[in-house]
């Protein structure tokens, strides 16, 4: 792996091949500078990390030491595109010329031994006599760096330039068929498209939860939200809201818990998550959840490496526990040392002429409420205005007193959305309240750049979290009947706009080669979000479902786009199932982190998939989660390449026969929703829709592929842990003390953006 210092000194056996040799060790500049090795000079050793699946390697020369130096042996006029010396170039004296790779020169376990201090001491003048010759810097910074190889410098030497740096843009509820690189032809996004055609595009990229919250918290720690608390059951938002409901699911209903128990399982329920009506979702910052401290975020991990981490965009994590200001949710407390976003996201009441989104149907419900409560005063008082009978003017005013207090507990919050969740920060400070939603965009993408340029010497981490595309669909003018999707399709290619804006900053700064990118979406496309006949959702490529709907592949499967020239093939197309929370063992794989052992990661590493090392998925199962509720189960049988799926519940679709749960506006995870016993079975790889079930009349193996799933299950469900529940009543109620104010509460607002210029963490 990669250390942040490395220290230089003798190496008396360097091996070759081996677990932990990276594939990215047979780029031909890398190859060249192994011959040099080889050849007889001494160089420093460093000791890799354990990795899971990869073991212990032997000591071996960082990868991107070699790379850059091989780099600077391929620009010298007398070497070829691939390294090898020309003849009309300066030689080094003392150096031997090899062909081939390591691998090549000694198989899987060869070993050079015997590296000699006086077979360096003699090729060194050589190297001196090499750079003298050089008239340019490129010359003089070879002469610096092999002088640093060969042992010139005693001791530990720092270089931020031996991992690559790390870019990962996430849409907000984008769905798989919106791209042109998946199939969509109506909206266009070259930039984005330029990145599958420049790098590896996955098919099978799934999202751990099809809702917002859990599916981040899930991106950030590599673990299902089921093992974090940042899962719910409700049929509203599957996050944190401040109003608890009384539902729950009906004792008649069968749930999967049953089916498994009347086939002899014993079942038990670690409490994750709550399981009442109203909690799915962040929905107040103002509220007490989010993702626990305790838990190690790819940011945090890479923050420990050396990497400079910033967050730009949307939170959605939470934010503070106890008192207004403890930010004890907040991103530079999970990793990030730079934050410039939304601690939340866009709502519909971020902009004042839009409908309602937030609870719309509940706030109904309320104001009918509230008016007939209101009559009861008013009746109380007729009595006695009619002198039929006296009322007591103590229960009249009581009465009327308990009706506003009902409307003030539901109406301060409710009544005030916009500015209570609508807030734009700079690391702990606020600097819009209300934001002004029409130049946030621009505003982030002018942080995202900016970050960039400040720490472009590396490493660093940017996750930059689109508000795109949310509605209220904010979108510039200049887009605005741009595509042939109405405005869903304008905002998408402002987004794809953006995106671009980033590609050019890194082509700018010469970042590119030494960028892993990678382009994602949170959950699929909301099929729900309408106006009027106008769809304000996206189409999720053909896939059955979409946001908050379970298990259906709609609202699941999203983009995955990794690109990395100087190390992922162009243009490389994997069907296989990956998840979002791969990327955070990925990440430390390539940033040189080692993986928590005190916790369950459910994260696999991707880049032997990605590198072409290996052809299958390192993930023999998959459970989609509608909050804490198992829905399905995905099985990838690796001895014939077939992915299997299982529904033991489904959401129940309204109107009858639609696609989606258009009269709640989401689907529900327990109450409205159909158990299957025995489950919907689908063969994905013959069945990618989801519309053909099997059953034992039309699939021989229908029941030993039900009996391998639920062993899944049951292995799967012994490993979950109890954890402190985010998603309580208690947690999810909004509290004033904890409401982010700028100024005095409740008086709050501000707009300090011009008056703020970036500082560097």
């Amino acid at each position: 792996m990669f250390p942040q210092t490395w220290g230089f000194k003798m190496a008396p056996c360097v091996s070759y091949g081996g677990p932990s040799r990276p594939a990215w060790n047979r780029h031909p500049a890398v190859a060249l500078v192994d011959s040099v090795a080889i050849s007889g000079m001494w160089f420093k050793s460093i000791y890799g990390h354990s990795i899971r699946s990869h073991g212990t390697g032997p000591l071996q020369l960082a990868w991107g030491s070699r790379l850059a130096l091989g780099r600077a042996f391929t620009r010298w006029p007398g070497f070829g595109a691939r390294g090898r010396l020309r003849g009309s170039g300066p030689q080094l004296p003392g150096v031997q010329r090899l062909q081939g790779s390591p691998p090549e020169l000694g198989g899987q376990a060869a070993a050079v031994c015997s590296v000699q201090r006086t077979l360096a001491a003699q090729v060194q003048p050589g190297v001196r006599a090499f750079a003298a010759q050089g008239r340019s810097w490129t010359a003089r910074w070879l002469w610096t760096a092999l002088s640093c190889l060969l042992g010139g410098l005693e001791g530990p030497l720092a270089t931020r330039n031996s991992r690559p740096n790390i870019v990962l843009l996430m849409a907000d509820d984008l769905g798989l068929g919106d791209l042109g690189c998946y199939g969509n032809g109506s909206v266009s996004t070259p930039n984005i498209d330029r990145l599958a055609n420049e790098g590896v595009k996955l098919t099978q990229h799934l999202a751990a939860a099809s809702v917002c919250t859990p599916s981040r918290a899930a991106f950030l720690t590599g673990r299902y939200p089921v093992r974090t608390g940042m899962a719910s059951s409700n049929s509203m938002n599957r996050g944190l809201t401040w109003l608890g409901g009384s539902g729950g699911l009906p004792t008649n209903e069968t749930t999967l818990a049953k089916l498994l128990q009347h086939r002899g399982y014993r079942t038990g329920l670690i409490g994750m998550a709550s399981s009442n009506s109203m909690n799915r979702g962040l929905t107040w910052l103002g509220g007490s959840g989010g993702l626990p401290t305790n838990e190690t975020t790819l940011a945090k991990l890479l923050q420990h490496r050396g990497y400079r981490t910033g967050l730009i965009g949307k939170w959605h994590q939470g934010l503070s526990c106890a008192t207004r200001n403890d930010h004890c949710y907040h991103p530079l407390n999970h990793g990030f040392d730079y934050f410039y976003g939304m601690p939340f996201g866009l709502l519909n009441e971020c902009q004042a002429s839009k409908t309602p989104e937030l609870h719309r149907w509940l706030r109904i419900k309320l104001w009918v409420s509230t008016a007939a409560l209101s009559l009861v005063p008013v009746l109380l008082l007729v009595p006695n205005l009619a002198r039929w009978f006296s009322v007591p003017w103590s229960i009249i005013v009581i009465s009327a007193l308990l009706v506003l207090l009902f409307f003030i507990s539901w109406y301060s919050s409710y009544g005030f959305v916009r500015r209570w969740n609508c807030i734009l920060m700079r690391n702990h400070e606020i600097i819009q309240q209300p934001v002004r939603e029409e130049r946030v965009s621009l505003l982030m993408l002018k942080e995202a750049v900016a970050f960039i340029e400040r720490y472009k010497r590396g490493p660093f981490l940017l996750f930059v979290s689109f508000l795109h595309v949310h509605t209220p669909l904010v979108t510039k003018e200049k887009f605005v009947g741009h595509s042939k999707y109405g405005l869903y399709g304008d905002n998408v290619e402002e987004m794809d706009w953006m995106v671009g804006k980033l590609l050019d900053a890194l082509e700018r700064e010469r970042l590119t080669g030494h960028t892993l990118v990678h382009f994602t979406a949170d959950n699929g496309g909301r099929l729900e979000a309408r106006d009027g006949d106008a769809r304000l959702g996206g189409w999720n490529g053909g896939y059955r479902g979409g946001r908050g709907m379970g298990g259906w592949e709609g609202g699941i499967r999203v983009p995955g786009i990794f690109r990395w020239p100087t190390v992922l093939e162009a243009g490389k197309v994997i069907d296989e199932p990956t998840s979002l929370m791969d990327i955070f063992p990925t990440l430390s794989y390539i940033g040189g982190g080692i993986l928590p052992q005190d916790r369950v990661i459910d994260g696999r590493n991707l880049m032997p998939l990605l590198e072409g090392r290996v052809v299958h998925s390192d993930h023999e199962f998959l459970f989609h989660y509608c909050g804490r509720y198992l829905h399905a189960v995905r099985w990838h049988q690796k001895d014939c390449a077939t992915v299997w799926k299982a529904h033991y519940v489904t959401p129940n679709f309204h109107p009858a026969g639609a696609d989606a749960c258009y009269g709640s506006a989401m689907c529900s995870c327990s109450e409205d929703v159909t158990h299957h016993d025995p489950p919907l079975l689908f063969d994905l790889s013959r069945d990618p829709s989801e519309s053909q079930p099997l059953n034992p009349d039309n699939e021989v193996l229908f029941d030993s592929v039900i009996k391998k799933i639920e062993a899944a299950i049951k292995e799967h469900r012994a490993s979950l842990t109890p954890v402190p529940e985010q998603l309580t009543v208690f947690n999810t109620i909004w509290k004033p003390w904890l409401q982010p104010c700028c100024g005095t509460f409740p008086f709050c607002g501000c707009d300090k953006e011009n008056d703020i210029l970036p500082t560097t963490p």
